[in-house]
């Protein structure tokens, strides 16, 4: 257990605990705050400047992934192998502050299109792929070359992944796709898509996963307009008789539905993570401007209710980081995915529901400004457009209770 040297701006609950310098804890080494500088030096010099203007105009800058990668961000989760550039000692601890730090722009279809997306799209190669697909896709996407989204979900359903209906029929040499993919996060970019399809009878015992090429022929992506993450470069993504050579089949024909779901805990963790971060930014947002502004003969945050407010969305924030930095450890300890499945999708939910609570009370809290692009009040009003989609996406609030509930046996 140790305490560190205070770090950040230091306003109330505006960062874990431990950067305070005034608590300790038993998970942090100097390796872990050496990581935290060196992302926040990134986040602050490369991306807060310019991610309104990014936002505003749907479209990050094409060298940013590169960027991120020279300055050993985009890599630091992967192995070195495939031009991974992991911290020394790496552990799930540095994972949760990269999530963390990184989520600190408060623009998650940044984060979704750049850092986070090819978390769920490459690792069923890694894990499952032939040597010939990881040297095809994972050295270029791990360096910012090139991208690659997760292709499963479709206009027909999102959490009942096992009645997707995209086919993968056997020719020779060739699976002939056929179908649609919706909501696909970075889809408009992306150069590879993890794709899932039926290759065999109904069910999850009748997916696999293909490795598809975007520029392959009757593969149309068209953007999608959506509610918030303005820059995922999300897409529909139609196959029409597209012809993927059978040695793109990731895995074992038939097995995608496990491939599948080892990849949605950590995808989870990540968005719990991030959503909590964003809490804490619309946190800080609204102390910030609550104690400049001036009302009724005082200051904004000396108010009582509103310091109430404040008081609450700092409980819940609290409360859920102490849980992520649980199913940190449990992680870092490497417990079997099926033990930990329930715990990260109850805080996945909590994540979530804080980010919803938080969002409306910081909003509250500073009134008009929040309702306005730029201006002081611009990450709330951009957070606030991207709730839904993180409490909805990975797994909504109600499939996400379920699925917890049958974990526990009860």
């Amino acid at each position: 257990t140790m305490s560190h040297k205070p770090f950040g701006d230091l306003i109330p609950y505006g960062d874990p605990y431990w950067y305070t310098g005034n608590l300790c804890s038993p998970y942090y080494t100097e390796k872990h705050v050496q990581f935290r500088a060196k992302i926040r030096d990134f986040v602050e010099k490369e991306i807060m400047p310019n991610v309104t203007e990014w936002d505003e105009a749907g479209e990050y800058p094409k060298d940013l992934p590169e960027k991120a990668y020279k300055a050993g961000i985009l890599g630091a989760m992967w192995p070195k192998e495939y031009g991974g550039t992991p911290p020394e000692g790496c552990d799930v601890f540095h994972d949760l502050i990269w999530v963390d730090e990184l989520s600190r722009c408060g623009a998650g279809g940044l984060l979704w299109a750049v850092f986070f997306g090819f978390g769920i799209a490459l690792p069923p190669i890694l894990y499952h792929g032939s040597q010939k697909l990881k040297d095809k896709a994972a050295r270029d996407i791990i360096t910012g070359k090139k991208i690659i989204s997760l292709a499963v979900t479709e206009p027909y359903g999102g959490s009942d992944v096992a009645s997707l209906q995209c086919t993968a029929v056997r020719k020779g040499d060739h699976y002939v796709v056929n179908g649609v993919k919706k909501f696909i996060t970075g889809g408009t970019r992306a150069s590879f898509f993890t794709t899932a399809v039926r290759t065999g009878g109904p069910g999850m015992n009748g997916l696999s996963l293909l490795l598809i090429d975007r520029d392959l022929p009757g593969v149309k992506v068209t953007r999608m307009k959506t509610q918030g993450w303005w820059m995922s470069s999300t897409a529909l993504v139609a196959f029409d008789e597209v012809q993927v050579p059978v040695d793109h089949l990731i895995g074992f024909e038939n097995r995608g539905w496990q491939y599948i779901m080892e990849n949605f805990n950590h995808e989870r963790f990540v968005l719990a993570a991030s959503s909590n971060r964003y809490a804490r930014v619309c946190l800080e947002e609204a102390i910030q401007y609550a104690r400049q502004r001036n009302t009724f003969g005082q200051r904004l945050i000396d108010h009582q209710v509103l310091r109430h407010k404040v008081a609450e969305m700092a409980r819940q924030i609290e409360s859920t980081h102490a849980m992520l930095e649980q199913i940190a450890f449990q992680m870092n300890n490497k417990v079997a995915d099926k033990h930990v499945a329930g715990l990260i999708a109850l805080v996945k939910v909590q994540a979530t529901k804080t980010f919803d609570f938080c969002a409306r009370e910081a909003s509250q809290i500073v009134g008009g400004v929040s309702c306005q692009r730029g201006g002081p009040g611009e990450k709330i009003e951009r957070l606030y457009r991207e709730v839904r989609t993180n409490a909805i996406g990975g797994g909504s609030e109600e499939i996400l209770y379920n699925l917890a509930k049958n974990r526990a046996k009860l």
